[in-house]
């Protein structure tokens, strides 16, 4: 995802369950890779099962930051599955966001059972949202919901501080999105730390397939995000070269253009609006609903809620859709955004009934996906730098305003801690 604020920074090999990231220029190929979490849980790193499909591919910007992980039976509950993909940005975000993958999960599991454990319910201290309308939100009052969105929170903050700590991680200048749900019977918690991407394939009153998109991207210049940058100094600006683009930037300092509001690591900004806390939701599964899809941005720019759906739903083998997803995204890429480096992509599709065809039609039957990009002409291509980074370096922005003076990113202050901004 290219670099950040030109610092100079000690690296070291993280450590993990999973190490064999040092090989980042391969191809990623089919097979499984399987490791065994807490209390026997099957820890998928690509490849699929019988109701799993994941792939990720490298884009054209370098090493391939995209992360993503799949736990089924999580913390030995047979009936519990959690899945993950998380898109690291900065010049050590493929470290970070494979360090996130490795913790976050086993710290979620961990607290899951502690708590399960000594009886508790863990931190049921969420007051009650109410609605526009006045009415108070349904979700809020699921035991289930509110026991989790807890232990969600208090998990990323945690994990946030041990990324801090760890010095063998570049973190400055570094971080990562994260985009997740866990699914326990007809539950689905939706966690988002991020701009990538939750949507739902449900059926409408004629049964046909449709999306039903479970997170917001979360973009600096969305009103409550931007507030509450610009209300910790932070500056929401866009480049010249990118004016649909908004990035924070640093108060007095044109670094490091980070294009996204929340996030793991990015610590140079952490005093300046830039948050991790995640946004966490619920919804009640029901018969209509065929499968989720989570995906970094390398997708969503590219593809629309729609067509992911339908693509995924006209997989020949189940296996194959998160695969077929990413190849019909780089063919879109290389259309709509030919001046473009390609971007990551990584794709989990889980699907929550016994397999069997969702589409009667192939994909190349299917009719109103938006991949005919002889509609688009010339403005079509003008969304996109050549770059089209998640973080910029401290160079000639060209932004609305400038700052003089020393371009050097100062540390964050001891002793201050990040701002957690209320949902």
């Amino acid at each position: 995802m290219g670099a950040c604020c030109s610092c100079q920074w000690g690296g070291g090999k993280f450590e993990g369950f999973y190490v064999e990231e040092e090989d980042e220029q391969r191809e990623v190929e089919d097979e499984d890779i399987i490791m065994r979490g807490d209390n026997g849980a099957h820890i998928r790193l690509q490849g699929s099962s019988n109701y799993v499909s994941m792939f990720t591919k490298q884009g054209k910007k370098g090493v391939n930051q995209d992360a993503m992980t799949v736990w089924e039976s999580f913390s030995g509950d047979k009936d519990m599955f959690y899945c993950g993909v998380f898109d690291g940005h900065g010049p050590s975000g493929h470290k970070v966001s494979h360090y996130v993958r490795d913790l976050l999960p086993a710290k979620i599991s961990t607290l899951y059972k502690q708590s399960s454990t000594d009886g508790k319910d863990c931190a049921l201290d969420i007051d009650y949202v109410n609605n526009e309308d006045g009415n108070e939100n349904p979700e809020l009052k699921n035991p289930f919901f509110l026991s989790w969105k807890a232990r969600l929170t208090k998990c990323f903050h945690e994990m946030d501080e041990e990324l801090e700590g760890d010095g063998s991680i570049e973190s400055y200048c570094s971080g990562t999105t994260s985009v997740s749900v866990l699914k326990k019977g007809e539950h689905l918690i939706i966690t988002n730390l991020g701009d990538s991407r939750a949507v739902l394939c449900t059926r409408d009153e004629s049964n046909q397939l449709i999306p039903e998109q479970l997170t917001v991207d979360l973009k600096p210049n969305l009103p409550s995000e931007e507030q509450r940058i610009t209300s910790c100094q932070g500056r929401v600006l866009a480049m010249e070269e990118e004016p649909n683009v908004y990035r924070i930037w640093m108060p007095d300092q044109d670094c490091p253009g980070l294009a996204m509001a929340r996030a793991f690591g990015d610590f140079c900004l952490k005093d300046f609006g830039l948050i991790s806390t995640p946004e966490v939701t619920y919804r009640k599964l029901t018969e209509k609903d065929e499968f989720v899809v989570l995906a970094s941005d390398g997708i969503w720019d590219v593809l629309s809620n729609n067509d992911v759906v339908k693509i995924v739903a006209s997989a020949r083998k189940r296996s194959t859709a998160a695969k077929l997803l990413i190849q019909k995204a780089v063919r879109a890429w290389r259309n709509k955004y030919p001046f473009a480096k390609i971007d990551d992509c990584a794709v989990i599709c889980l699907f929550f009934k016994s397999q069997k065809p969702l589409l009667t039609k192939s994909l190349s039957e299917v009719s109103q996906l938006s991949l005919n990009y002889e509609e688009l002409g010339a403005n079509g291509y003008a969304a996109k730098s050549d770059d089209g980074l998640d973080t910029v370096l401290n160079l000639n922005t060209n932004v609305n305003e400038s700052s003089e003076g020393d371009q050097r990113p100062r540390k964050r202050r001891p002793g201050r801690r990040s701002v957690y901004g209320a949902e």
